[in-house]
């Protein structure tokens, strides 16, 4: 019932860009994997090489947080040899140059960033380095063979210098070598080396642009009012009072996500926009449409999920999950600057193929008419990656209604936890059965839950006789378990999307604390039964468990008083974190005070970054399991509106984390979401060992 990536894609490398004012080099990836004829002059670059020296590397993905932005220009910066102060970085815009060597589009997610392009980032530098090498032996009337690089600096026999800068000019008119050595990893200058994000000074000084900050002469700003229902309509529209409020330009009615309409009140700034919407009467008509109650899908749900037990049933669980909003800190947003002949949208996308399409067809352009410009993002978490475009089609049809200049489209919080996408709300029910040894001799497990891929461009890669991956990825891939699954795909009213850790948010929970609770059936200590169960097939798993038991102090420590030890490990995205915990529960509420991670993700092209991305993994993962973590329906309306009744993580709840790597050599794997399945687990796990509850709700409950 698996649905596997195809990751075999054959890579064709063909087509460099050559252009004034320095070395620009690039390559297009062809789709269907046949080496592509070169390429016409066109925007394919992904770097450039100043007469100052600066070297400027194009980011073909969405940086939201995750450190794209420094991990692949180390990656060039590495083959290059360039003087890491002097490098610099752009997100790319879309274009067919920036697909993914391997899926053949341009985006960003299930952690692929800096494992798709290793190579791909790599090569681009050695062949721009062999390039400038060739124009410095030419200078030189040397041997290329002679010369070597360093720091930005090609240097000749007889100790002759020449800086990249100067070089550029003259390599770009030359070839552009067919094949290129790469270092070897224990040649590695850069990579590996914990080394500061190139964004870190502007984000922290308040001077990075986010696409939120972007704004154009002459643009005004839009807010829309969304049914509160799912694909409700518009039956009336009373807009007199916010068209008589000063700054309020016009109202118009747009189509708006989810096959319903919307009214876009357009001002000249936001709160003009905002306070005009909320002046704004309208009666929805939502009688076509299903009013989703989250009690009566909870019932639902259980009802598809109660299979009959197995007569020698040890372990009977059942675990309810539910929908989760992604509350990026910036909200979405978006600028249209919509011609007739032409269309340029500045947004935060995750899936810039697909949004650059669906922008052209909203316009009515070809697609060589619109420019998509990647701005960096504050957050995601998979919000951003919307494969139908709404949120950028409404900003197209909000732009073709005004038509008298750029506007900015602007999602305010509650606008977005309660007209937005969320992960899906699941149920699981699993029957144990145990020999006398605690060994396991059946596993029955039941998932119910809506599909994520159903009807989007990967549905046919992920769902394979009926079932969806997104739904079962993280069960009986790790351990030795003869796992019986079944899948039920309900419908709902409900937009869903993937959530940072995919299918892994939910089902790591239910295995790594159903794990745990057999372990405790056996007799067993929880990390010794984890190594029987992993074997000799998983070695990265008990790499990765053993380093974490072993800077933990687990089994060896004693805690103080009133704290457990929590333990859990899984591997999603080719990449495996274990978390040791340390937690407490403090009158009747549970406190997770220490984490010890240990990561196989391979080669840490950054080790920083590892360790923010873990970090950062802890605290959103954490945050499911407090009161209030959770996205309610009533007769078809989101209950929740903002972080005052829908919970997230805030630095107080902020654990101590110690992050620590397992040394590899081998191509990097991903890490942006790998690190927040397992942290639940363990913390519920450390739970049990101070009450003796299991806990099998998302977020938790003691009473």
């Amino acid at each position: 019932m698996r649905t596997e990536r195809n990751n075999d894609t054959a890579l064709g490398r063909r087509g460099f860009l050559k252009s004034t004012g320095g070395l620009i080099l690039g390559f297009v990836i062809p789709v269907s994997g046949r080496a592509a004829a070169p390429a016409p002059a066109s925007p394919n670059a992904f770097l450039r090489i100043a007469p100052d020296d600066t070297v400027t590397v194009m980011v073909d993905r969405l940086e939201f947080g995750q450190g794209v932005h420094t991990a692949l220009p180390m990656l060039v910066a590495e083959e290059l040899d360039a003087d890491w102060s002097r490098v610099r970085a752009e997100l790319a815009p879309a274009g067919d140059a920036y697909k993914d060597p391997l899926f053949g589009i341009q985006m960003t997610g299930s952690s692929i960033s800096v494992a798709h392009s290793f190579t791909h980032y790599r090569e681009i530098g050695a062949r721009a380095r062999a390039m400038l090498v060739a124009a410095a032996a030419e200078r030189w009337q040397v041997a290329p063979a002679s010369c070597t690089t360093s720091a930005g600096t090609v240097i000749g026999p007889g100790g002759r210098k020449a800086r990249y800068g100067a070089l550029a000019d003259a390599a770009m008119k030359l070839p552009v070598p067919a094949a290129v050595q790469l270092k070897d990893a224990k040649d590695f200058q850069r990579i590996g080396k914990p080394t500061g994000r190139l964004d870190a000074r502007a984000k922290s000084s308040g001077k990075q642009q986010f696409g939120i900050d972007f704004s154009l002469p002459g643009m005004k700003v839009a807010v829309v009012a969304r049914p509160p229902v799912f694909g409700a309509r518009v039956r009336s529209l009373d807009a007199a009072r916010a068209r008589a409020m000063q700054g309020v330009i016009d109202v118009v009615e747009v189509a708006a996500g989810s096959g319903g309409r919307g009214v876009a009140v357009i001002a000249d700034g936001y709160w003009q926009a905002k306070q005009g919407r909320d002046a704004l009467v309208i009666d929805w008509d939502a009688g076509a449409v299903d009013k989703l109650d989250s009690g009566r899908q909870l019932r639902d749900y259980r009802a598809l999920a109660a299979t009959p037990a197995p007569a020698a049933t040890s372990i009977s669980a059942v675990y309810e999950f539910p929908y989760l909003a992604h509350a990026p800190m910036e909200p979405v947003n978006c600028v249209v600057d919509l011609h007739a002949d032409r269309c340029s949208v500045w947004a935060g996308v995750q899936f810039q193929t697909f949004d650059q399409t669906a922008v052209a067809a909203a316009a009515g352009l070809k697609l060589t008419q619109v420019t998509l410009h990647t701005m960096m993002s504050g957050g995601g978490f998979g919000r951003r990656g919307v494969t139908t475009s709404d949120d950028l089609v409404e900003a197209v049809n909000v732009a073709k209604a005004y038509g008298r200049g750029p506007v900015k489209i602007i999602w305010s919080r509650e606008d977005d936890i309660k007209g937005g996408y969320y992960r899906p709300a699941h149920v699981h029910k699993v029957d144990i059965g145990l020999d006398g040894n605690g060994d396991v001799l059946a596993w029955n497990h039941v998932i119910v839950g809506q599909a994520i891929s159903a009807g989007t461009p990967f549905e046919s890669v992920l769902i394979k006789n009926g079932v969806d991956s997104t739904t079962t990825e993280g069960i009986a891939e790790a351990y030795a378990l003869p796992v019986k699954l079944t899948v039920h795909h309900p419908k709902a009213n409900v937009p869903v999307l993937w959530w940072r850790g995919s299918a892994s948010n939910h089902t790591a929970f239910v295995m790594e604390t159903l794990v745990d609770e057999v372990a405790h059936a056996a007799g067993a200590d929880p990390v010794a039964y984890r190594r029987k169960l992993l074997g000799d097939n998983r070695p990265r798993h008990l790499a990765a468990l053993d380093l974490a038991v072993l800077k933990s102090g687990y089994g060896k420590k004693q805690l103080a008083e009133g704290r457990a030890w929590g333990v859990a490990v899984h591997g999603m995205s080719g990449s495996v974190v274990a978390y040791v915990v340390e937690a407490s529960v403090e009158q009747g509420v549970p406190k997770l005070h220490k984490v010890t991670a240990g990561v196989h993700c391979n080669l840490a092209v950054n080790p920083l970054s590892i360790e923010a991305q873990v970090q950062g993994a802890v605290l959103a993962a954490l945050g499911t399991t407090l009161p209030g973590a959770a996205i309610t329906f009533r007769d078809g309306v989101v209950e929740q509106g903002n972080f005052n009744d829908y919970t997230v993580a805030r630095l107080p709840d902020m654990p101590h984390v110690d992050v620590f790597i397992v040394p590899s050599t081998e191509p990097p794997t991903g890490m942006g979401e790998p690190g927040l399945p397992p942290l639940a687990p363990a913390f519920a796990n450390a739970i049990f060992q101070l009450t003796g509850k299991r806990l099998r709700k998302l977020p938790f409950e003691l009473g």
